[in-house]
Formats: structure tokens, C-alpha cells, sequence
């Protein structure tokens, strides 16, 4: 178990959030990082009492891990909390505070903190169906005379063997190709193009080769912009 930090200007329940972990099976603040994933400052906040400072969903992933509810999580970290044995000074300093009233507006604030985490998820989920519901929509426009023409060729295909695929090339080549523009995707190079070697855009299919010595396009491959998305296949000349 990590050795407990120098003192803290606030409240510190570094004690109380190791005893947690010691009970799920987690030895570090570094591993409760990653399995809560959350960043280690938000750990820190939780050891400082800073709950105010906190996303309700960072809230929500640390109680999961520490198998707690979030109301507990919340009253046993707060500094409001007056059950905290760091603030029996507190306390003694003020005997007329009423520690109910207080819990009561904390359990109120969780379930508010709750309500508004449920509904951003709700809407954040709607938002991504819409996207790509209009993502399916565009695409679906630039494939258009593919989805509505291929059946058609295919079944003459089927029927009349002799026919020229030459005639059915284009059904698939300008929709493939207005996509792939609309898109910013380019191709690497063209079937059958000889070219430099260059090992960051092109793959050997056999063979060792310097770069810089030519060889011949067997696959081409694409990229957007800068990124690569796949090597263009090449073979020595």
C-alpha cells in the first residue's frame, strides 16, 4: 500500500480511500487509475475531499470499482460529511450545526448530480444515432446508382455469360470513386504502375528491395491526407 502523502491543505482521506482498495483487491492509487479510468489527479481530489471539483460520471466510474454507492462515496469524501473523522474539528467549533439538514442537502445534490449525468448521457447517445443515421444518409447517396443498378447487371450477368464485364466496370468503379472523394481518400499509386520503392506507402509482396529501386503496382492502397490506411502491394519489376 502506497505510504500515506505529506499533508494537505484540506481534508485528507488518503486513509479512508486506501482501506476501500485494500477490500476490492487494489493495491495502488496508479492501478485505481486505470481500472476506474480516470486520471490520477482525480484521485488526488478524492483524497483532498474536493468532490466539488469532480464530474458526477468520475464520481460514478471511482464508486464501481470501489464496489460503493455514490451517495456513500460522496458523503464519506465530502467535507461536509459529519461523519468524517477529519472534521470532528469542525464540529467542536460549531455545536449548533445540524448534521442532518447538511446530509440531507448532500443526498439531494447526489440525486440531482445523478438526474443531470443521466440525462447528458441520453442526449450525447441520441446525438451519436443522429450522426450517424446522416453519416448511413450520405454514404448511401453517393452509392446510389451502385445499390440501384448492380442487381440489374448482376442478374444479366447471370443470364447472358458472354456479356463484356467492361459494361459493368462503371457501376462500381464512379460510385466507389465519388465515395471515396467525398470522403478525402486517395488512392496509392495505380494497378500496374511502376514506381519507386518507398517502404511507407507500399508493401513487398516478395523479394528484398532498396528503396529507391522500382517496382511494379500488383494492389493499390489508399490514404487520407497524410494517414495511411493501406499500403499499395508492389513486386519487383
Amino acid at each position: 500500500m502506497p505510504n500515506a502523502p505529506c499533508p494537505m491543505p484540506n481534508s485528507n482521506f488518503t486513509h479512508l480511500l486506501q482501506k476501500l482498495m485494500q477490500q476490492v483487491g487494489i493495491s495502488s492509487f496508479k492501478a485505481l487509475s486505470r481500472a476506474a479510468g480516470v486520471s490520477e489527479r482525480q484521485i488526488l481530489r478524492l483524497r483532498q475531499g474536493k468532490l466539488a471539483q469532480m464530474r458526477v460520471d468520475i464520481l460514478l466510474k471511482l464508486s464501481q470499482v470501489l464496489q460503493i454507492k455514490l451517495d456513500e462515496l460522496v458523503l464519506n469524501f465530502s467535507e461536509l460529511s459529519p461523519d468524517s473523522s477529519f472534521n470532528k474539528d469542525k464540529e467542536k467549533k460549531n455545536q449548533h450545526s445540524t448534521p442532518i439538514n447538511t446530509e440531507q442537502k448532500l443526498l439531494q445534490k447526489i440525486s440531482e448530480l445523478e438526474s443531470e449525468y443521466e440525462r447528458s448521457h441520453l442526449a450525447l447517445k441520441q446525438q451519436r444515432e443522429i450522426l450517424l443515421q446522416e453519416f448511413q444518409q450520405q454514404s448511401l447517396q453517393h452509392l446510389e446508382s451502385l445499390l440501384l443498378q448492380w442487381p440489374t447487371a448482376a442478374q444479366k450477368a447471370e443470364e447472358n455469360p458472354q456479356l463484356a464485364a467492361i459494361k459493368i466496370v462503371p457501376l462500381v468503379q464512379k460510385p466507389l470513386e465519388k465515395l471515396l472523394l467525398a470522403w478525402g481518400i486517395e488512392a496509392i499509386a495505380s494497378v500496374g504502375a511502376e514506381l519507386p520503392y518507398d517502404p511507407q506507402w507500399h508493401q513487398l509482396m516478395d523479394g528484398n528491395l532498396q528503396p529507391g529501386e522500382i517496382v511494379k503496382v500488383r494492389y493499390i492502397g489508399y490514404r487520407q491526407g497524410e494517414k495511411l490506411l493501406y499500403r499499395a502491394k508492389v513486386s519487383p519489376v
